[in-house]
């Protein structure tokens, strides 16, 4: 994407400082080596001569680890940065660089704890580092984000040593940022088929101005045989007195809508993440496809209420725009007003569009609110009804059963999965398109959806 290197955090650095008032310790070296000094307890007892040897030698480590320590550089004197090398996007494996200046006049090596949170990775990073005097080191840390929105991250604790490894020193660098975790980015990038596809497709406009074909007015000419007797514009026949057909062209340029539940049925989670995750990484790569043909996008978000809406524009800054709100979508406690959000975008768009509306079914015994909401729309517009799939009940109503219980769960599944077919059966039958996908085959499926409608002129 071109946005890719505006989208990834800043490069963040700080000067370090004291953990605490001491932040100073003896390393594990320095008390190895006092055991190996007991060593000369027991001939000790036979020879007290012995004892003498035993404080010469603790005698000796001692200095040895205080000059060890003020060799050690001071804090102040050491470095640190957190550079991202990617975007952080939701499920995409990245990593995080920590690099560690070394102004001292000794080499260090040093443990680097990153405090980041359970939202980027589970476990408190652990980076080591060698520094040269007066050079750098860096070492990097994993990350798999499991949650989209703001990841607050905190200070950079560093614990390090000298090369005798008898001293150590604990500081602290200041490093709070918050860094910003969008959709899956790596799938939009995947779509580049799509694009290549609706490139073609532009260009077909661009050159084909067939007859008939799409609803732009072009331009009028004389009524001629095989032409349709509904582009017979009857006000420009009745004042030259003879038939004049309209001449229509393919729309360059549409208005499209994405409408997303964020009701509590998007909760549901499927491999590791809520079926919102997947209509927001569906809704980014949708977005992308359709602003790169010249469309126009737009954003409805709901829950109990519209949350987030955005009208329709085209450009990189509109695309740049619509990330951002579907980074913050949530999934609601309640079910979704479908209602609401079906009036609110009737009259905000009152043109014919295309609605792309990515949803999930409830299993009720009545007609879900949804599908009433979603026919309203289709006097009026295109409405491209996208139904998350249930892979767990595709599972159950095919297992075979082995036992009275789970006879009732087959049964009971394979009741669901009749249901949703009829009610999908009675949207295709009143003129809405509508996919049922798997989560794995989502954003693909809907591309290609779309991209159809551009080719054949649906809209």
């Amino acid at each position: 994407m071109s946005t890719t290197s505006a989208l990834t955090p800043e490069t963040v650095e700080a000067r370090a400082g004291l953990y605490s008032r001491r932040g100073i310790a003896f390393g594990r070296r320095f008390f190895l080596l006092a055991a190996v000094g007991l060593a000369w307890l027991g001939p000790a007892f036979l020879d007290p001569r012995f004892a003498f040897g035993i404080l010469a030698w603790d005698l000796l480590l001692l200095i040895a680890g205080l000059i060890d320590l003020y060799r050690l550089p001071h804090p102040e004197e050491l470095m640190v940065a957190r550079r991202w090398k990617d975007p952080v996007a939701l499920s995409v494996a990245s990593s995080v660089e920590l690099l560690l200046y070394n102004r001292g006049r000794v080499a260090v090596m040093a443990e680097l704890l990153d405090d980041v949170p359970a939202q980027l990775r589970s476990e408190i990073p652990r980076v080591a580092v060698s520094a040269p005097a007066g050079a750098e080191a860096s070492g990097s840390y994993a990350i798999l984000p499991a949650e989209r929105g703001d990841a607050n991250l905190g200070e950079v604790y560093v614990h390090y040593q000298s090369l005798w490894r008898l001293a150590e020193r604990w500081a602290r660098a200041p490093l709070e940022q918050t860094a910003r975790v969008y959709p899956n980015l790596e799938e939009a990038r995947q779509q580049s088929i799509h694009l290549a596809r609706s490139r073609q497709i532009e260009l077909h406009q661009r050159q084909a101005r067939a007859r008939g074909m799409g609803r732009e007015f072009e331009s009028l000419r004389e009524y001629r045989e095989g032409d349709e007797f509904r582009n017979i514009c009857w006000s420009a026949t009745a004042r030259r007195g003879k038939l004049v057909s309209k001449l229509y062209q393919a729309e360059r340029s549409q208005t499209i809508w994405l409408v997303i539940d964020c009701g509590r049925l998007m909760q549901a989670r499927i491999a590791g993440l809520a079926k919102l995750d997947y209509a927001v990484n569906t809704a980014l790569c949708l977005s992308e496809v359709a602003l790169y043909s010249g469309d126009r996008v737009g954003l409805l978000a709901y829950d109990r209420a519209p949350s987030h809406r955005l009208l329709p524009r085209r450009g990189s800054a509109h695309l740049r725009q619509l990330m951002e709100e579907l980074v913050d979508l949530r999934a609601g406690a309640l079910e979704a007003d479908h209602l609401r959000a079906v009036s609110m975008l009737m009259n905000s768009q009152k043109r014919r569009s295309l609605v792309i509306w990515l949803t999930d079914l409830a299993e009720t015994a009545m007609t879900p609110e949804v599908i009433d909401a979603a026919l309203q729309l289709t006097p009026q517009h295109l409405v491209l009804f996208t139904v998350v799939g249930q892979p767990d009940l595709l599972g159950l109503a095919a297992q075979e059963p082995k036992n009275a219980a789970r006879m009732y769960e087959a049964s009971a599944a394979q009741e669901i999965i009749q249901r949703r077919q009829v009610l999908l059966a009675r949207m295709r039958d009143r003129g809405t398109l509508l996919v049922e996908v798997n989560t794995a085959a989502m954003s693909a499926a809907v591309v290609n959806a779309y991209l159809d409608i551009k080719q054949q002129n649906r809209l």
